[in-house]
Protein backbone atom coordinates (compact mmCIF):
# COMPACT_ATOMS: atom_id res chain seq x y z
CA UNK A 1 0.00 0.00 0.00
CA UNK A 2 1.13 3.34 -0.68
CA UNK A 3 2.21 6.08 1.89
CA UNK A 4 1.60 9.94 2.56
CA UNK A 5 -0.37 9.83 5.59
CA UNK A 6 -3.03 6.68 3.74
CA UNK A 7 -3.86 8.72 0.80
CA UNK A 8 -3.00 6.79 -1.48
CA UNK A 9 -4.37 3.08 -0.85
CA UNK A 10 -6.87 3.80 -4.18
CA UNK A 11 -6.46 4.72 -7.32
CA UNK A 12 -8.75 7.55 -8.26
CA UNK A 13 -7.97 8.30 -11.88
CA UNK A 14 -11.25 6.69 -13.24
CA UNK A 15 -13.58 8.05 -11.06
CA UNK A 16 -16.17 10.84 -12.23
CA UNK A 17 -16.54 13.47 -9.56
CA UNK A 18 -19.27 16.30 -9.64
CA UNK A 19 -18.45 19.25 -7.98
CA UNK A 20 -21.58 21.23 -7.16
CA UNK A 21 -20.56 24.96 -5.10
CA UNK A 22 -21.70 28.34 -6.00
CA UNK A 23 -17.96 29.26 -5.06
CA UNK A 24 -15.93 29.48 -8.14
CA UNK A 25 -12.58 29.44 -5.53
CA UNK A 26 -14.38 26.44 -3.27
CA UNK A 27 -14.67 24.29 -6.86
CA UNK A 28 -10.90 25.14 -7.88
CA UNK A 29 -9.85 24.30 -4.34
CA UNK A 30 -11.87 20.94 -4.51
CA UNK A 31 -10.63 20.85 -7.95
CA UNK A 32 -7.12 20.89 -7.22
CA UNK A 33 -7.20 18.26 -4.29
CA UNK A 34 -9.11 15.73 -6.62
CA UNK A 35 -6.38 15.79 -9.13
CA UNK A 36 -3.49 16.13 -6.51
CA UNK A 37 -5.36 12.37 -5.22
CA UNK A 38 -5.20 11.32 -9.05
CA UNK A 39 -8.60 11.96 -10.01
CA UNK A 40 -8.76 12.78 -14.07
CA UNK A 41 -12.31 13.35 -14.39
CA UNK A 42 -14.02 16.29 -12.83
CA UNK A 43 -17.32 18.51 -13.10
CA UNK A 44 -18.37 21.61 -12.16
CA UNK A 45 -21.54 23.06 -11.41
CA UNK A 46 -22.96 26.57 -9.51
CA UNK A 47 -26.01 25.20 -7.93
CA UNK A 48 -28.17 22.34 -7.26
CA UNK A 49 -30.18 22.64 -10.38
CA UNK A 50 -26.98 23.04 -13.02
CA UNK A 51 -25.78 19.91 -11.49
CA UNK A 52 -28.75 17.89 -11.98
CA UNK A 53 -28.77 18.98 -15.37
CA UNK A 54 -25.00 17.93 -15.95
CA UNK A 55 -26.08 14.15 -14.33
CA UNK A 56 -28.35 13.70 -17.56
CA UNK A 57 -24.81 12.89 -19.38
CA UNK A 58 -22.28 13.18 -16.97
CA UNK A 59 -22.00 9.80 -15.47
CA UNK A 60 -20.87 10.69 -11.79
CA UNK A 61 -19.69 8.41 -9.54
CA UNK A 62 -19.22 10.85 -6.60
CA UNK A 63 -20.53 13.89 -6.04
CA UNK A 64 -19.46 16.50 -3.39
CA UNK A 65 -21.78 19.13 -3.07
CA UNK A 66 -21.79 22.91 -0.93
CA UNK A 67 -25.20 22.92 1.74
CA UNK A 68 -25.33 27.25 0.95
CA UNK A 69 -26.24 27.45 -2.72
CA UNK A 70 -29.13 29.46 -4.46
CA UNK A 71 -31.49 29.46 -6.11
CA UNK A 72 -31.35 25.40 -5.79
CA UNK A 73 -29.26 24.61 -1.73
CA UNK A 74 -27.39 21.14 -1.38
CA UNK A 75 -30.24 19.64 0.49
CA UNK A 76 -32.80 20.28 -2.27
CA UNK A 77 -30.27 19.11 -4.77
CA UNK A 78 -29.63 15.98 -2.67
CA UNK A 79 -33.50 15.29 -2.54
CA UNK A 80 -33.81 15.83 -6.03
CA UNK A 81 -31.12 13.16 -6.88
CA UNK A 82 -32.75 10.89 -4.26
CA UNK A 83 -36.32 11.09 -4.99
CA UNK A 84 -36.71 13.09 -8.14
CA UNK A 85 -38.74 10.70 -10.41
CA UNK A 86 -36.46 12.26 -13.28
CA UNK A 87 -33.48 11.59 -11.40
CA UNK A 88 -30.23 10.18 -13.73
CA UNK A 89 -28.88 8.49 -10.76
CA UNK A 90 -30.72 8.01 -7.77
CA UNK A 91 -27.68 5.95 -6.12
CA UNK A 92 -24.40 8.03 -6.49
CA UNK A 93 -23.03 8.49 -3.47
CA UNK A 94 -22.93 11.95 -2.19
CA UNK A 95 -20.63 14.25 0.15
CA UNK A 96 -22.20 16.95 1.66
CA UNK A 97 -19.60 19.53 2.19
CA UNK A 98 -20.16 22.47 4.53
CA UNK A 99 -19.07 25.41 7.09
CA UNK A 100 -22.49 24.44 9.27
CA UNK A 101 -22.05 21.87 11.54
CA UNK A 102 -23.96 21.86 14.04
CA UNK A 103 -25.32 18.59 15.28
CA UNK A 104 -29.09 18.88 13.70
CA UNK A 105 -27.58 19.97 10.50
CA UNK A 106 -25.40 16.94 10.41
CA UNK A 107 -28.39 15.07 10.94
CA UNK A 108 -30.84 16.85 8.24
CA UNK A 109 -28.43 15.69 5.84
CA UNK A 110 -27.94 12.46 6.68
CA UNK A 111 -31.87 12.32 6.37
CA UNK A 112 -31.83 13.32 3.13
CA UNK A 113 -30.26 10.97 1.91
CA UNK A 114 -26.03 11.88 2.37
CA UNK A 115 -23.53 9.31 2.23
CA UNK A 116 -21.01 11.45 4.28
CA UNK A 117 -20.55 14.71 5.76
CA UNK A 118 -17.18 16.68 5.42
CA UNK A 119 -16.80 19.63 7.31
CA UNK A 120 -15.15 22.76 6.04
CA UNK A 121 -12.19 23.79 5.92
CA UNK A 122 -11.08 21.14 3.40
CA UNK A 123 -7.99 18.99 3.04
CA UNK A 124 -7.13 16.93 1.29
CA UNK A 125 -6.68 14.13 3.98
CA UNK A 126 -10.50 14.98 4.52
CA UNK A 127 -11.56 14.53 2.13
CA UNK A 128 -9.67 11.05 1.48
CA UNK A 129 -11.07 10.04 4.14
CA UNK A 130 -14.87 10.82 3.09
CA UNK A 131 -14.10 8.73 -0.65
CA UNK A 132 -12.28 6.23 1.28
CA UNK A 133 -15.04 5.14 3.60
CA UNK A 134 -17.48 5.27 0.31
CA UNK A 135 -15.05 3.07 -0.99
CA UNK A 136 -14.90 0.46 1.53
CA UNK A 137 -17.79 0.47 3.60
CA UNK A 138 -20.74 0.76 0.65
CA UNK A 139 -24.22 0.65 2.13
CA UNK A 140 -27.58 -0.59 1.41
CA UNK A 141 -30.05 1.73 0.30
CA UNK A 142 -33.92 1.97 1.61
CA UNK A 143 -36.96 3.00 1.41
CA UNK A 144 -38.43 4.20 5.01
CA UNK A 145 -41.73 6.54 4.99
CA UNK A 146 -40.52 9.11 2.81
CA UNK A 147 -36.68 8.59 3.37
CA UNK A 148 -34.93 6.92 0.09
CA UNK A 149 -31.61 6.51 0.39
CA UNK A 150 -28.00 5.13 1.56
CA UNK A 151 -29.13 3.01 5.29
CA UNK A 152 -28.81 5.51 7.89
CA UNK A 153 -27.60 2.56 10.53
CA UNK A 154 -23.80 2.34 9.66
CA UNK A 155 -23.35 0.11 12.40
CA UNK A 156 -25.80 -2.50 14.18
CA UNK A 157 -26.24 -1.74 17.48
CA UNK A 158 -28.27 -5.03 18.78
CA UNK A 159 -28.92 -3.80 22.43
CA UNK A 160 -30.23 -0.32 21.41
CA UNK A 161 -33.74 -0.36 22.39
CA UNK A 162 -34.94 3.32 21.86
CA UNK A 163 -37.65 5.28 20.24
CA UNK A 164 -35.43 5.57 17.18
CA UNK A 165 -35.05 1.69 17.01
CA UNK A 166 -36.93 0.61 13.21
CA UNK A 167 -39.41 -2.04 13.26
CA UNK A 168 -38.13 -5.47 11.85
CA UNK A 169 -40.02 -5.53 8.39
CA UNK A 170 -40.22 -1.79 8.36
CA UNK A 171 -37.39 -0.74 5.48
CA UNK A 172 -37.51 -2.09 2.11
CA UNK A 173 -33.90 -3.11 1.21
CA UNK A 174 -32.56 -1.57 -2.52
CA UNK A 175 -29.96 -3.76 -4.06
CA UNK A 176 -27.37 -0.73 -5.07
CA UNK A 177 -24.33 -1.71 -8.41
CA UNK A 178 -20.97 -1.21 -6.53
CA UNK A 179 -19.62 0.92 -8.91
CA UNK A 180 -17.46 2.76 -6.98
CA UNK A 181 -15.43 0.26 -5.48
CA UNK A 182 -14.69 -1.68 -8.46
CA UNK A 183 -13.69 1.48 -10.25
CA UNK A 184 -11.05 2.99 -7.72
CA UNK A 185 -9.07 -0.42 -7.17
CA UNK A 186 -6.63 -0.35 -4.40
CA UNK A 187 -3.04 0.87 -5.72
CA UNK A 188 0.79 -0.48 -4.63
CA UNK A 189 3.14 2.05 -3.22
CA UNK A 190 1.85 4.72 -5.67
CA UNK A 191 2.84 8.44 -4.54
CA UNK A 192 0.90 11.56 -4.28
CA UNK A 193 1.25 14.66 -3.82
CA UNK A 194 -0.06 15.51 0.14
CA UNK A 195 -2.02 18.52 -1.35
CA UNK A 196 -3.21 19.07 2.47
CA UNK A 197 -4.59 22.78 2.28
CA UNK A 198 -6.63 24.21 3.92
CA UNK A 199 -9.68 25.76 2.29
CA UNK A 200 -12.17 28.63 3.44
CA UNK A 201 -15.50 28.61 4.34
CA UNK A 202 -16.55 30.82 1.78
CA UNK A 203 -18.81 32.99 4.19
CA UNK A 204 -20.59 30.52 5.72
CA UNK A 205 -20.35 29.71 9.85
CA UNK A 206 -17.59 27.71 11.27
CA UNK A 207 -18.43 26.09 14.21
CA UNK A 208 -20.34 22.94 15.92
CA UNK A 209 -18.67 20.13 16.04
CA UNK A 210 -15.66 18.48 14.48
CA UNK A 211 -15.03 16.75 11.73
CA UNK A 212 -14.10 13.23 14.09
CA UNK A 213 -16.97 14.32 16.47
CA UNK A 214 -19.13 14.49 13.03
CA UNK A 215 -18.22 10.41 11.93
CA UNK A 216 -18.90 9.29 15.20
CA UNK A 217 -22.18 10.85 15.42
CA UNK A 218 -23.32 9.32 12.19
CA UNK A 219 -21.54 6.07 13.35
CA UNK A 220 -23.96 5.89 16.17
Amino acid sequence: MGTNNGMSDYNLARLNFLIVDDNKHMRALVKSILHALGVKNVLEAGDGADAFKELRHFPADVIISDWNMSPLDGMDFVRMVRTGSDSPNPFVPIIMLTGYTEMNRVMEARDSGVHEFLAKPVSAKKLYSRIRSIIEHPRSFVRAGLYFGPDRRRKTNTNYNGSERRKVGSDQSVTTPGVVSEVAVPEAAAEKPAADSGGGGDGEEEGGMSQDDINALLDM
